[in-house]
């Protein structure tokens, strides 16, 4: 069975882990640990990087700095995993679920505005399969409003918004290094931090509620306990895994561009003959692969595509089952309205294999994917 995913190593992981097991230091912040947070603010140009031991966590410490209190409400799409909803309501707040854009399948930004109430108080926006959500129209509403902005940038990094990393657009931006991502350390996430405010509190946050960075900085005489907070950091064996992809994070894109470029190319002609429909890409928007789907006509469709191509011994899966109607969305959150184009992407959209070394074997998968489409009904599209 040709897989779905299957996790890219750089050839360097190990030997920065035996590094890092001779360093005499394996719990979290050491050297591995403080590259990558380099790293990460050069390249995303963040005030603050801070890694995390998921993109969850990101996105719970995102709640915590924005001192959220039960009954406030977060404007997200329900078209989104879990987390993104998780890490509010974990602060009491409600998610409030709008529609997405038909064409990228993000946040639908016309439709924020009609969401706000006087218990807004932030937006928290997904860049879907690594493509920009209309960050400009999206900001101009939270300035309007007094609303902050995150960034659930789990599929994004390397993206770029009119030539703007994301994940450093917004207020605070969360980052994920899962397995099934460009870059990979098992499981990893990371926090950028626009405004430069946020800084200190969120080290504290990250740190048990404690001062301990400053301590180790010789800032203070010791550490005791400030605030609230967690272990959010993750250990430096994960960081000494990271800082090998990292260093080929930009080689890992144009790999992976390469295949998304070949996928686009071949379903050209199936979306012409009205088979599927191919994703969009907006000009301003520089993508980074992360994910090449197709959207079918149908759910049965979808299914006998997915039926089919296993048969073959091919891969793929579909994507997510909208929140706003899960058994958790209709108890933690609502929906401001009807969302058909989320209820349609779901019930239509199936992601095809991508990583790093499918190249050799893309040719095989793109003739599953010629056979099956062509047994399958042609949609009637008006």
């Amino acid at each position: 069975m040709l897989p779905f995913n299957k996790p890219y190593v750089t050839g360097r992981e190990l030997s920065n882990i035996a590094q890092a097991h001779a360093n005499g230091h394996l719990s979290g912040d050491g050297p591995f640990t403080r590259y990558c947070h380099e790293w990460l603010a050069t390249r995303t140009r963040a005030s603050r990087a801070l890694l995390t031991h998921s993109c969850t966590a990101a996105l719970e410490m995102s709640a915590l700095l924005l001192d959220l209190e039960p009954g406030d409400e977060v404007i997200m799409p329900s078209f989104t995993f879990v987390s993104t909803a998780n890490a509010f309501v974990l602060r009491g707040a409600i998610p409030v679920f709008v529609d997405i854009r038909e064409d990228t399948l993000n946040i639908d930004e016309r439709l924020i505005e009609a969401a706000i109430t006087p218990r807004t108080r932030a937006i928290c926006v997904v860049h879907y399969a690594g493509v920009a959500c209309e960050m400009d129209a999206i900001l101009a509403v939270a300035r309007r409003h007094g609303l902050h902005v995150v960034e659930d940038a789990a599929q994004a990094i390397f993206s770029t918004y009119r030539g703007r990393p994301l994940g450093t657009i917004g207020d605070i931006g969360c980052l994920s290094f899962h397995e099934t991502k460009n870059i990979i350390s098992g499981e990893g996430g990371a926090l950028l931090l626009r405004d430069p405010r946020f800084a200190e509190r969120a080290e504290i946050l990250r740190e048990k509620g404690t001062d301990r960075s400053r301590f180790f900085r010789g800032q203070v005489d010791k550490y005791t306990w400030v605030d609230v907070g967690s272990s959010y950091l993750p250990g430096e064996i994960t960081a000494a895994f990271l800082a090998a992809q990292v260093d080929e994070g930009e080689r890992i894109t144009e790999m992976r561009k390469a295949i998304w470029n070949r996928y686009h190319a071949w379903a050209a002609a199936h979306e012409q003959a009205g088979r599927l429909r191919r994703p969009v890409v907006p000009a301003h928007c520089d993508h980074n692969a992360h994910m090449y789907y197709l959207l079918l006509p149908t759910h049965a469709r979808r299914t006998a595509f997915i039926d089919g191509m296993k048969a073959l011994g091919i891969g793929t899966v579909f994507h997510y089952i909208p929140l706003h109607s899960s058994p958790a969305g209709l108890k933690f959150g609502r929906a401001n309205g009807d969302l058909p184009i989320t209820d349609a992407a779901s019930e239509s959209l199936v992601r095809m294999p991508l990583w790093v070394g499918l190249g050799e074997f893309l040719e095989r998968v793109l003739a599953a994917a010629d056979a099956v489409l062509e047994r399958l009904p042609v949609a009637v599209t008006s």
